[in-house]
Order: structure tokens, then sequence, then C-alpha cells
């Protein structure tokens, strides 16, 4: 199939902001690859180690004068920079501290944490000229509005915001991702993701830690002649590339010990889901969701996997050989776009280095793993089931005939809901079109998933959560608490192209008061200041 009709728009190099843009024809699906690299530049599947991205040190550790809590300082930087993806050219990107991935962080329950995200990008984007402002979003952190990463709460170059983030949820993998207004697909897809690791001591004990607790972020790209990214979003459908990327490398190669592993799998695609599987057909165990630990794991044999979602994974190489190569492979979904290669993710070469037996991790695999309030919650609690229906109407992403441009344009008052402080409500995202599928993303809140079109859900989905798959005439129900913040948070499509073309509401916990709108406000309450450079 040809992806568009149109032409792809390439992102020149950094020194090309501003500058003109080049363009060139789209390659389709039935000529293997949609980058337009000579095929002697255009990588192979499992040619280059992986890595991790570094871990992020704070500046320093304080107590935070208002309630005593432990805290930790971290000062990031979103800036162009260069990475080294393809086998001879650089690739132009944006980054935290100018990396792709960015740093991690890790944290642990209780001890908050303070960052300073300095927008040093440049003016504009060498894609298309728009601003290149800033928001921050920590994905899965149940922070007041004003830290939360709403789209219109931006940060200009030479700005720079404080985010707080309490760190009271259970253990989970996070991830902090660019939300600006309209611009997230292409400054995500430009670099600007990291994972951020929560933990607390239930996880510490239960599964693997260190060199063993493996944080793979994937996403794909597609890239110009001379090694720069290509961007096609087909017509605000979204971007689907050839090239598959496991931490910036593709396809790499890992190489594991005869024990059990545990990985963190982000799916940072602005567009792509996956379908991971193992090459042997054996199971993974998934331990848990993205709002933490499921109360009891899971053998799966493969999973849908939607932008933005996370799902932690144990592996177990002590079955295998020394010397034996097992494949993480992407049997993808309805509504992609594959290539040649993007039924591939990354590999395991089995080493022969011995194994710390004294970890009890390194043969265990749990079964009874953590319970938690939102997967205890019962329907019968419920005050309200809320329908929410998904449609595309004269071009635009709408979620119950609505759309972005309504709630700017009433001052950001109007809610597509309003539930009260703590109450206990059912959700149901309906998306009756087909040719379409929806990642959607309720902001500050875990959910459970209590139903897809009235059967259970699937068995990688009984965990918290807080992104739900929305395929194709797909009626799904989920079950969540309202708190423990009141004020205005987001509900959108994480499939970011449809994002950006519109694909966001908004809803209220509690009243409209004085908190929601002046000492909550997710715009200015606490707004960017002037970056000096100044602590």
């Amino acid at each position: 199939m040809t992806i568009s009709r149109r032409q792809v728009l390439l992102l020149g190099g950094v020194g090309a902001v501003g500058a003109g843009l080049l363009t060139l024809p789209l390659r389709n699906a039935e000529a293997g690859a949609a980058s337009a690299l000579d095929p002697s530049e255009l990588p192979r599947p499992y040619q280059t180690p992986f890595v991790q991205a570094p871990i992020l040190r704070p500046d320093r550790s304080g107590i935070d004068p208002v309630d005593g809590a432990p805290t930790q300082y971290y000062t990031l930087a979103a800036m162009a920079a260069s990475a080294a993806i393809l086998p001879r050219l650089k690739t132009p990107i944006l980054g935290y501290n100018g990396i792709f991935p960015g740093p991690t962080i890790s944290v642990e329950q209780g001890t908050k944490a303070v960052v300073r995200m300095r927008n040093q990008l440049p003016a504009t984007h060498p894609y298309d000229g728009h601003p290149l402002y800033s928001s921050t979003h920590l994905h899965g952190s149940a922070s007041l509005p004003q830290y939360d990463g709403y789209a219109n709460d931006i940060t200009n170059p030479g700005f720079r915001k404080d985010y707080v983030y309490p760190n009271f949820q259970p253990a989970r993998t996070l991830w902090y991702h660019d939300h600006a207004v309209h611009h997230t697909a292409i400054n995500v897809y430009s670099g600007l993701a990291a994972q951020y690791h929560l933990h607390d001591p239930l996880e510490r004990a239960l599964l693997p830690q260190g060199e063993f607790d493996v944080a793979l972020t994937i996403n794909d790209a597609m890239f110009a002649v001379d090694g720069s990214l290509a961007y096609e979003d087909n017509s605000h459908s979204g971007l689907w590339g050839d090239v598959v990327l496991v931490n910036g490398r593709p396809w790499p190669v890992m190489k594991v010990k005869k024990r059990v592993y545990r990985f963190r799998v982000v799916n940072a695609c602005i567009s792509r889901s996956l379908r991971p599987t193992l090459s042997t057909g054996d199971p993974v165990t998934m331990v848990a969701t993205d709002g933490g630990l499921m109360p009891v794991s899971q053998s799966v044999a493969s999973w849908r996997h939607g932008p933005a979602e996370r799902y932690e994974i144990l592996i177990d190489f002590r079955k295998y050989k020394a010397g034996q190569r097992i494949e993480l492979r992407n049997m993808s979904n309805k509504n992609n776009v594959d290539y040649e290669f993007t039924n591939s993710i990354m590999a395991f070469d089995v080493v022969p280095d011995p194994v710390d037996t004294k970890d009890p991790t390194w043969n265990t695999i749990p079964v009874q793993l953590a319970p938690s309030e939102v997967m205890a919650l019962k329907p019968s609690a419920t005050t309200i089931t809320r329908p929410f229906k998904i449609a595309r109407n004269n071009g635009l992403w709408t979620i119950n005939g609505t759309t972005w441009e309504p709630i700017v344009a009433s001052g950001f008052r109007d809610v597509a809901a309003n539930p009260d402080l703590n109450a206990v409500e059912i959700w149901e995202f309906h998306n009756p079109g087909g040719g379409w599928y929806h990642p959607m993303h309720i902001h500050l809140i875990d959910f459970q998933v209590l139903s897809r079109n009235g059967q259970a859900p699937f068995a990688y989905e009984k965990g918290p959560k807080d992104v739900v798959y929305v395929g194709e005439n797909e009626k799904v129900q989920v079950l969540m608490k309202f708190g423990p913040h009141t004020g205005r948070y987001m509900i959108h499509c994480h499939n970011t192209v449809h994002e950006d073309h519109d694909m966001m509401v908004q809803y209220r916990v509690g009243p409209e008061d004085a908190a929601d709108t002046i000492t909550n406000n997710p715009i200015t309450a606490a707004p960017a200041q002037w970056d000096t450079g100044l602590a």
C-alpha cells in the first residue's frame, strides 16, 4: 500500500533551523522501507549493541520546608543535539540533556522530586518552523495540575520551569515527555522522551534490581537521505517508520546471563502499536502495568502494546543454552503500516557468565504481587457511567463530538466530566469506526479495565492502567476513583498525531473554586521563569 500521496518533509540538521525545507517522495510499503536512505546506509537488525540511558543524579538533597518531606533536586535541559543511530551518518535530534532517550530518573516512594526543566531548544523546529515551546508531562504521576504538563502550560526557549513530583504512589514505570499543545508528536518523535522509575520496598524485594532491571524505550523512525529524521503524518492519521529503535539504537543485541531479568517496556512510538513476542514461542511473565504491580502475575505469549502504555515483564533465560539467541519480535496489529524489518524489535544473546545465586530474584517468578486501591474497586461503588464516543468528523478527531479548540475558546473552563473528589465512576470509551485505534490516556488517576466488548479484559491488562487501547469497533469500560487532587486534567488519544490535531478534552475533579482557578490553575499557578542560569 502507498502510505500517502503527499511528499515527505525532511528534518534538516541542527544548523538548518529556519532554513528552507527539503522534499522527497515517500517510499511505500511494497518497497520495504519508508526511509530515503541509500540501502548501504539503512541499518539492519542485530548489528548494534544494546545500551541503556544513564541514571540522572540529583544536584542536591534537602527537606521540603512546607511539609518536611525529603526531596531530591534535579536539572534537565531540552536541547538540540545529534545522535549516532545510523551506521555512518549522524542524526539531528532534540533531547533531554542532548540524548535520546533522555536520562532515567530513579526515585524512592516518599521522596519528592523537584525537576528544573530548562528549555534550551532553538526558537523554531527545523521541520516546519513551529515555535519550540515545551511542556513536560510526567506520565503516570499524580501531580498537581500546575505540574502535570498541561498542554497549554508552555515554557518558551530561554525559560525554565520547576516541576514538583510527589512520588507517593506505589512503585511503577513512568515516563516523561514533551506535551506542548499541537506539537507533541513531532517533539517526542524528535527525541523528547525518557523513563522515570518509582521504587518501593515491596517491588524492591519481589523483582530484579540493578543491572537486571532493564529499561526498554521503543520507538520507530524513518530517515532522509542525509540521515536526518523524516516526518510524515499521513493526513494527520499517524506516522509509521521502517526502523525500530530500542533506547535509540536500531534493533540492538543485549547479552544476558542465565537468570531472570525484568524489562520495563515503554512504547514511545507516536503512532505505531506493537505486539511483542519471543522467537522461541515461550511466554513472558507480566508483573506490572502502567500503574505498577499487578495483583497476580500473568503468563502471556504476546500482548497488544499501544503508544504510552508501560508493561513490565520477566524473561527467564535459565532455560536457554549459552550462545543461543532469542529475538523479541513484533507481530503488529491492525491499523499499522509495516515494513521489511518492523517485525523485529531486539535480540538477546545468552552468555555463560556466572550468576549471583545469593540474589533471590535470580530464579524467582513471583505469582502473588501487590494489591492496590484501584484494583480493589467494585462497580457497585460507582455513581455514574459516562460514555465517551470516539469519531473523526470533518477531518477532526473528536471525543464526544468535541475537540480542544472549544476548550481553549471557553478560557479553559469547559469540561467533559466533573467528578467529585473521591468519586468512583465507570467511563466507557467506544470506537465504532473502522480503520483507526486509539490509546486513550486519562491524566492524574489509575484505572481498572473492567471489560472489552462486554468480555473480560486481556490477561495482561489485569493491573492498574492509565492508558487503554481502544481498537476499531471496540467498547472498553474502565473503573476509577478520582483524586487525590482537585482541578483540571486532560483526556486524550496517545497517538500523538491525533492529539496534536485536537483529539483532547479535559475533566475537572471537584467544584470550580479558588483552588481550581488560582491556587492550582494548570497554566498560571506555576508559570515558567526566565532562565538566568542561576539557582
